[in-house]
């Protein structure tokens, strides 16, 4: 639904027309299993708990707002992805989603691969030891000194998303003495069905190298030309958040189209082809992603058909599922803190982060549900806007849900389903310290990314 406009920005305030949002839910005390992490339950008290520790306990001892991480259910989706796929293919978790040195961790003791975009995220996965030949780098425009890094460290391969990055990375290598391992990254003209934002394959936009035009094509004569590069495969990401699977279907249509031209003019049959990410998860009940065997399937019967009329060897696939794994794992624990009525509009409910540590409603126009979960309620629900703290009239959280009537100040409020992309795209917004991630399994919590502090802010501020 489009909003009217001023010079400020949108009207966020703009009153919903009748029916735009659902009817609230028969239960509010329920919890959607498919919004939430695995080990999420309400216990006999009406308190909500995650790996068997409750959400009050760890408010007490790590302090709101918090992203807490269900370790087990981060591992169950990894291996879920990983059995899926099976060992004819790679499974590269999309680092941007969320990266710290214990994700790297679990996935390299999970098995799977690790997609990075910068030299933060390579020196991350570096130093939690995930073994540099399992690393792709992806970026459209990345420095001298991030190539020279990932070939020195002998990153698996390097994703080519330009012209002048062929031969920067040709040269590096050359002079590095190496022969790097490259795919190039083409635009397949696949608009996926997803936010303007986050569409990554129609010719109109920063990412990859068109295959209308004969420019994909012509990127691939000038890789297969130089001794620095490898060229092993080619790459297409053609979104985020997707459910419908016949933008894939298109996209290795096209891809092996290409694949079978490189086999016709140079004789080369290239080994791997990467069909990306941009599996969608469930924000709200009315979201219903696919689960990874099925997304595996899909995938697979998809390119080996293509090949096969192709007369072409099917490659090893590759994907990059990052918020698939990430997304569900994880939820923002906030108190309330003002509560705003408005009478015949909504309730305002004011809570201690916003977007600093969640950007995507005001981005993307995100949708997310939330809970009281501090406590169970019987009162009847009320219409609420979930705002932040910030100085920002677009500073909100969850643009409309129902929450208890009685919710008070200094309840505990949790958005499920902000594993990825929250603590990545977080900010010192009006000079808000950024929330730390709690990892809970089996009973234990524990820091995996510490709360920033006043001091940290003063560091970085030389005067």
């Amino acid at each position: 639904m489009s909003r009217s406009a001023h010079p400020a920005g949108p009207r966020y305030a703009d009153v919903l027309p009748e029916g735009h949002y659902h009817a609230p839910p028969a239960d509010l005390n329920a919890l959607e299993p498919k919004v939430w992490a695995q080990t999420v339950r309400r216990n006999a008290d009406g308190v909500v708990t995650v790996g068997g520790i409750d959400v009050t306990q760890i408010a007490e001892e790590f302090g709101t707002p918090a992203y807490v991480l269900d370790e087990a259910d981060f591992r169950a989706r990894a291996r879920a992805w990983r059995t899926a796929f099976g060992s004819d293919a790679d499974v590269f978790y999309a680092g941007k989603a969320f990266l710290s040195r214990a994700v790297v961790r679990w996935l390299h003791e999970e098995g799977l691969n690790l997609d990075v975009c910068s030299g933060g995220e390579l020196v991350t996965a570096l130093s939690a030891g995930m073994p540099a030949e399992r690393i792709a780098f992806h970026g459209n425009n990345k420095s001298e000194e991030e190539i020279r890094r990932a070939v020195e460290a002998g990153v698996g391969r390097i994703v080519l998303d330009s012209f002048q990055e062929i031969v920067r990375v040709a040269h590096i290598a050359q002079a590095l003495g190496k022969r790097q391992r490259v795919q190039i990254r083409i635009t397949v003209g696949v608009e996926a069905h997803t936010h303007e934002f986050i569409a990554t394959a129609h010719e109109d936009q920063k990412f990859g190298i068109p295959l209308a035009g004969g420019q994909a094509a012509e990127a691939v004569r000038r890789a297969l030309q130089l001794d620095g590069l490898e060229l092993i495969g080619i790459h297409s990401h053609i979104g985020s958040q997707i459910f419908d699977m016949s933008g894939f279907e298109v996209a290795a249509h096209r891809v092996v189209g290409l694949l079978k031209d490189i086999r016709d003019e140079h004789g080369v049959e290239l080994p791997e082809i990467d069909l990306g990410g941009g599996l969608g998860i469930a924000y709200t009940s009315d979201d219903d992603p696919r689960e990874p065997h099925e997304i595996a399937k899909a995938l697979t019967e998809i390119v080996g058909r293509e090949c096969e009329a192709a007369r072409l060897r099917t490659p090893r696939i590759s994907v990059e599922p990052g918020r698939a794994i990430v997304g569900p794992t994880a939820f923002t624990l906030y108190e309330v803190g003002t509560i705003k009525p408005l009478d015949g509009l909504r309730t305002y409910v004011s809570v201690d982060g916003g977007m600093s540590d969640n950007i995507r409603t005001a981005l993307y126009d995100a949708e997310y549900s939330v809970a009281l979960v501090s406590r169970a309620s019987d009162a009847e629900p009320m219409l609420a806007r979930v705002v932040g703290k910030h100085c920002e009239s677009g500073d909100i959280v969850v643009r409309d849900a129902f929450l208890p009537a009685d919710l008070a100040p200094g309840d505990l409020i949790a958005v499920p389903a902000t594993g990825a992309y929250c603590r990545s795209m977080a900010s010192n917004y009006n000079h808000v310290l950024r929330p730390p991630v709690v990892a809970v399994n089996d009973g234990e919590a524990r820091v995996i990314v510490r709360r920033e502090t006043e001091e940290d802010l003063l560091r970085l501020d030389v005067g």
